[in-house]
């Protein structure tokens, strides 16, 4: 069986820490182990705990083109399937299968494992899903699914509802998404089970509904065509729709870490930051990823969050809101990640025709950026901190503290660093950001080859 971990979405209700940038799945806070110390990002832990089931050479990852480095960065080298679109979880299913069998060999017959990149669990839980391509086999079910038994009646999940018992699953009755308080306490008397979002379909099966919208079931013709493609979910366009659906139980330890309160309790510390938690505090979380110091003193169930986006107070009852109340704000990033380093954004200003916009930016050791060039906008870097050097237009520049540097536009260019690399970038123009990059090339050893020296 072949295993797909789905990334995608902003994470909007983990603002500011979580933006388009850099979704939940990536904020190095959770506990790496529930007994541990050491902090780590959701995929980190997730990628960790597939490696650990042995169950890794035979993962992708399928996201946005936007995360490639982020991914890179966190996890290394890993099978990842981009969509050239997000058109929701149908689409990115379709294209993992046809990834699968078009890059990896998989057969028509064979399965494929779907589950979330971000689930807070253990590894009985990766055990667990090695039983779902039995279940397929011996149910000749459409659709396989895994389930968590409750252990509180939460209005918060979506519900399966168990149909006819058999020897180690059971066939699904029903499904009721996000109940009411007294109807979730109902179905919990009934055995339902929370959906915890993983499915089992036959990558065969999976591919013939590419048909149906007149696209070959390829990975290139789903590439080309993505389009066609139906832009919803895969629980509306397959699971609402099948006749013969199967599930198993998972009774251990499970947790969507998609809120405040419940990111909280799996923090490895109270604390993440420049932070002053005073011993009268109870039961609050601070995380800042500021430079200057946040104190907080005397509180009580709270969740205090401080990025370049914007600070949260929240108390934990009220954390579910998040998303709701920041989804009118701007969506544009102050900080990102990428696999080479991080960007930092002090000022984005625009006076009419002329944009600027002023960032830090820090290289890690040994890594470098795109060879690339802008169209509509020049460049000024001042370097802070570090040694480095500048490929512009087949020159050899060295760079170190106080070196500034004028890129003018269209003029092809890369940065490589030696050591502790930081540095302050002015854009100019009629672009900013991130809108206006055209790369060539990552490889160190190309944009060498590839320049007059």
């Amino acid at each position: 069986m072949y295993y797909v971990l789905l990334s995608g979405g902003s994470g909007r209700r983990l603002w500011p820490l979580s933006n388009e940038a850099r979704p939940k799945q990536f904020i190095r806070a959770v506990k790496k182990e529930r007994n541990s110390m050491e902090s780590c990002s959701m995929l980190q832990r997730v990628w960790e705990q597939m490696e650990e089931a042995g169950l890794a050479g035979r993962a992708i990852v399928s996201a946005p083109r936007e995360q490639a480095e982020l991914i890179q960065s966190q996890v290394g080298r890993v099978a990842i399937t981009w969509e050239p679109e997000q058109r929701g979880t149908f689409g990115a299913v379709l294209l993992s299968c046809a990834f699968l069998q078009d890059r990896m060999g998989a057969g028509p017959e064979e399965y494929v494992a779907v589950m979330p990149v971000d689930p807070y669990t253990e590894g009985g839980y990766f055990t667990a899903l090695q039983r779902l391509e039995w279940v397929m086999r011996d149910s000749g079910a459409e659709v396989g699914l895994m389930g968590v038994k409750p252990w509180y009646p939460s209005v918060r999940y979506g519900y399966i509802l168990p149909g006819q018992q058999k020897e180690a699953y059971f066939l699904v009755r029903d499904f009721v998404e996000k109940p009411g308080e007294k109807e979730a306490q109902a179905l919990l008397e009934e055995g339902a089970l929370w959906n915890c979002g993983v499915f089992c379909v036959k990558i065969g099966d999976m591919l013939g509904r590419a048909r149906t919208y007149g696209v070959e079931g390829t990975y290139q013709a789903i590439m080309e065509n993505y389009g066609k493609i139906p832009r919803v979910s895969f629980d509306c366009q397959v699971l609402e729709k099948a006749e013969n659906l199967a599930a198993i139980e998972f009774q251990g330890f499970w947790r969507d870490l998609g809120t405040w309160d419940a990111l909280g309790e799996q923090m490895s510390t109270d604390t993440v930051g420049r932070v002053i938690l005073d011993e009268r505090a109870e039961n609050t979380q601070v995380v800042n990823e500021l430079e200057i110091p946040v104190v907080v003193l005397g509180t009580r169930d709270l969740v205090v969050a401080a990025s370049w986006d914007g600070i949260l107070v929240t108390e934990k009852s009220q954390a579910y809101r998040v998303g709701e109340i920041t989804a009118g704000l701007s969506s544009c990033p102050m900080y990102e990640e990428r696999r080479w380093g991080t960007l930092e954004t002090l000022d984005n200003t625009q006076k009419d025709t002329l944009s600027t916009l002023t960032r830090k930016i820090r290289i890690y050791d040994g890594m470098n950026s795109s060879y690339h060039f802008h169209r509509e906008r020049d460049e000024i870097w001042t370097v802070l901190g570090g040694m480095g050097e500048l490929l512009l237009e087949g020159n050899r520049i060295p760079l170190f503290p106080g070196k500034a540097v004028c890129i003018r536009k269209n003029q092809r260019h890369a940065v490589k660093a030696f050591q502790n690399f930081s540095y302050i970038e002015i854009h100019v123009g009629a672009s900013r950001g991130n809108e206006d990059i055209n790369r060539i090339t990552f490889d160190w050893d190309e944009i060498e080859r590839s320049t007059i020296l």
